[in-house]
């Protein structure tokens, strides 16, 4: 089969993390590869017929993942674990996890519970460390074909287009997300307009979310969306949402603030995101990091100096998953955040497309 193969290179990890955008991206350490068919036993072959570009994704081939995370990822492997597939002519959304289940292991303490994305096995059992897109002997959805278990494929709802149901799996980390940021407060400022953030507020909206929702967006197109799908108020920028609510005060060289929002959510998965959505943060207020920002500094006195709480999300209960599948009916739209679909050779501009870029790699 047809596969983009992400092969680590330190001297390329170095070179595009201190280059950034700046990188050419066909130096990037990904090569189309040709490669045998999956086969694993217990697990179902699934055919890709899209499957998306994230923004952890980016992080990786641009040498910006933590590197505390390194043990629990496995190289070279195929990337891609937003995965849209087709079994027996079902239309399912996989569920990229790779639990004790999976590894045939008993289940761990956190698998008990139900939650399998906080499985601390992801570098134990018969397969190698990491869920489907960074795992070695399981490729993900930038290929012709990936394996899943069976309890891991959502048949699709009738009706439901691809470019939309491609979306469940960031929907799903998107709804564990809210979840845990409730009691929901009056108000909510979202930081960053890519998929996830617009993801954030279309589904705030369809959970019955009635209180004021603020965006910061970057570019026009963004902020188009976001108000079409309910932003009370558009920001160009962190600082214009800033002065907007809080009070600055000023000694010498130094600036601070007093005042800002009830709710922050981080989903620009940036370092400079983060530090922005403390600043926003009122006195008493949260913040909930849907982003994905590596190792970065951050000045830490929020969190005492203004009592500001901090959740974080990453992935999703089979049941989370399963609730997210079930909502794409609802959430017409969605499918409009999708700024091309590539086949695999055309990965570069694929990498470099502005809005969510999708792979199709099974061409008719």
């Amino acid at each position: 089969m047809k596969a983009l193969l992400y092969t680590p290179s330190l001297p390329r990890f170095f070179a595009a993390r201190a280059l950034g955008k700046r990188f050419p991206v066909r130096a990037l350490p990904l090569a189309l590869k040709e490669l045998p068919p999956p086969e694993r036993p217990g697990f179902r072959r699934v055919r890709v017929l899209l499957s998306g570009v994230c923004g952890s994704d980016l992080a990786l081939l641009y040498g910006k993942s933590p590197p505390s995370l390194s043990p629990f990822f496995s190289f070279p492997a195929v990337l891609g674990h937003e995965i849209l597939g087709e079994v027996e002519g079902v239309r399912v959304a996989v569920n990229p996890l790779l639990a004790c289940l999976e590894r045939g292991l008993p289940p761990c303490p956190m698998c008990q519970q139900g939650e399998e994305g906080l499985c601390q096995n992801l570098a134990e059992g018969a397969l190698a460390p990491g869920m489907l897109g960074y795992n070695r002997d399981l490729p993900g959805g930038w290929g012709e074909w990936t394996l899943a278990r069976e309890e891991r494929l959502y048949p699709i709802p009738e009706g439901v287009p691809d470019e939309r149901a491609v979306l469940a799996e960031p929907l799903a980390v998107v709804l564990r997300g809210l979840r845990r940021f409730q009691p929901w407060p009056e108000e909510v400022l979202l930081l960053g307009m890519g998929t996830i953030g617009l993801l954030t507020l279309r589904l705030l909206r369809a959970l019955g979310y009635g209180g004021r929702v603020y965006a910061v967006a970057k570019h026009p197109h963004q902020a188009e969306k976001a108000r079409a799908f309910g932003a009370d108020r558009v920001f160009g920028s962190a600082r214009e949402a800033l002065e907007e609510r809080a009070r600055r005060y000023r000694y010498l060289l130094f600036e601070g603030h007093r005042g800002g929002y009830r709710g922050v959510v981080e989903a620009s998965g940036s370092g400079r995101g983060f530090r922005e959505a403390l600043a926003l943060a009122a006195e008493g207020g949260r913040v909930l990091l849907l982003g994905a920002p590596g190792v970065e500094w951050a000045d830490l006195s929020p969190f005492w100096f203004k009592e500001v709480g901090l959740v974080g999300s990453y992935t999703y209960t089979r049941e989370e998953f399963r609730e997210a599948v079930a909502l794409l009916p609802e959430l017409s739209g969605l499918e409009g955040l999708v700024g091309g679909v590539f086949p695999l050779e055309a990965w570069p501009e694929a990498l470099l497309s502005k809005g969510k870029a999708l792979f199709r790699p099974n061409v008719a």
